[in-house]
């Protein structure tokens, strides 16, 4: 199918089946490491790469390639690579592009492994990288006046809810020599498109919203073709952050409810984000969607909706977040998030404990912030058992 003929929901029903000689509905789960030839010759001509077949699941499998083949038409990508993990979209993406005595501009706001990456990993490879504040242009300015290598973003910014101006910083990357790479996780490639954006590469922890059901890990990078297999795919073969074809085959079926999914969790975000922001003891709610984000119009113009994912800052610090966090009885603990299940976790003790207070303090995570992914369930449900939450934790800390 030609993907410029159908719009999104459709694209991530139908895009990239391929149908063994069976003709089965369902996609085919290939679960086999390798993959018979017909002859010595036909080994020989895969090899020199004469011949299509599939050698390895290392290196390619059928499975795997209609997962790729979908969220890149999803994406508008002309090609995708899947991956284990997110976090190994994000390395792979990375070193495959890098050398020693190349130069990495990062916005500071990234997921805690990110932040190491670029922080500590490169660092050890003669890379040299800077931080800098992604909202403000005039920080990617001066940074980006000199040469660069490649620069790493989020937007929205986990767990702030932080927007980068993508074409800004694009268009000021580009200019520097850069490669640009946005973990685009928190958006998802139905509320936004970097690459329409003058973005380069892509990167996807599908183990989020693609999956959306809290099963499989997975992961994804999305680049031009001429980017994926002249930079990427010879990294990917020889290191071997393959994805198995189990996991890619969990993907394929999340992708086919992605948008229904992403739909009904954004109505509820914005619901949940308005009933937080006149509740007592909540000093600051974060939301894209909200008119008093403090980058909501940059937000709108970038993103088709606000996102699944509400941060909320109460007053009492730690103390206060653990109170209202231990008292909820329907949204459950996780570090994860995309999921159907609504679940909460609190930044500063899980994903961004290893970056240290003084970072944390820099990217606005308080200990009294909070994260909530807002999952599918009724939204009245989970403003009840938040109501609760919030008038249980405020009668243990009266008891004090």
């Amino acid at each position: 199918m030609t993907a410029r003929s159908y719009r999104p929901a459709t694209l991530a029903v139908h895009a990239g089946q391929t149908r063994s000689q069976h003709g089965e509905t369902a996609e085919a789960l290939f679960l086999t490491s390798g993959f018979v030839y017909d002859s010595a010759a036909q080994a020989e001509a895969t090899f020199l790469g004469t011949e299509q077949h599939y050698q390895y699941s290392r290196f390619g499998n059928p499975t795997v390639a209609m997962f790729e083949e979908r969220l890149a038409a999803l994406e508008g990508a002309e090609a995708c690579r899947a991956t284990a993990t997110g976090m190994a979209a994000v390395a792979s993406a990375m070193l495959a592009h890098l050398k020693a005595g190349d130069r990495v501009v990062a916005s500071r706001a990234l997921f805690g492994s990110c932040h190491w990456i670029v922080s500590t990993l490169l660092p050890k490879f003669g890379i040299e990288t800077e931080f800098v504040d992604g909202s403000d242009l005039s920080a990617w300015r001066s940074a980006l006046s000199r040469p660069a290598h490649a620069v790493l973003l989020e937007t929205p910014s986990n767990p702030c809810l932080e927007i980068v101006d993508l074409r800004a910083v694009c268009d000021l990357a580009h200019a520097a020599g850069a490669t640009v790479m946005v973990d685009n996780v928190f958006a998802t490639p139905l509320l936004q498109r970097p690459l329409a954006f003058g973005a380069d590469v892509v990167l996807y922890s599908a183990t989020k919203h693609i999956d959306g059901q809290g099963r499989c890990l997975g992961g994804a990078v999305l680049s031009s073709k001429a980017w994926i297999e002249g930079t990427l795919q010879a990294f990917l073969r020889n290191t071997g952050p393959a994805i198995s074809p189990f996991n890619a085959w969990v993907m394929l079926k999340g992708l086919e409810t992605l948008s229904l999914r992403v739909a009904a969790m954004c109505r509820s975000a914005a619901q949940i984000a308005d009933f937080l922001a006149g509740q007592p003891g909540i000093t600051r709610v974060l939301y894209p969607g909200r008119a008093d984000h403090p980058q909501h119009a940059l937000a709108m113009s970038q993103m088709s909706a606000g996102g699944t994912i509400v941060s909320f800052e109460l007053a009492g610090g730690k103390a206060a977040a653990f109170r209202l966090i231990d008292s909820l009885r329907l949204i459950r603990i996780s570090n994860n998030l995309g999921d159907a299940k609504s679940i909460i976790t609190h930044p500063a003790t899980t994903t961004h404990l290893k970056i240290g207070a003084e970072e944390r303090a820099r990217l606005g995570i308080s200990d009294g912030l909070v994260r909530l992914s807002v999952g599918l369930e009724d939204p009245a449900d989970l403003e009840e058992d938040l109501a609760q939450a919030l008038a249980s934790a405020a009668v243990a800390r009266a008891a004090e």
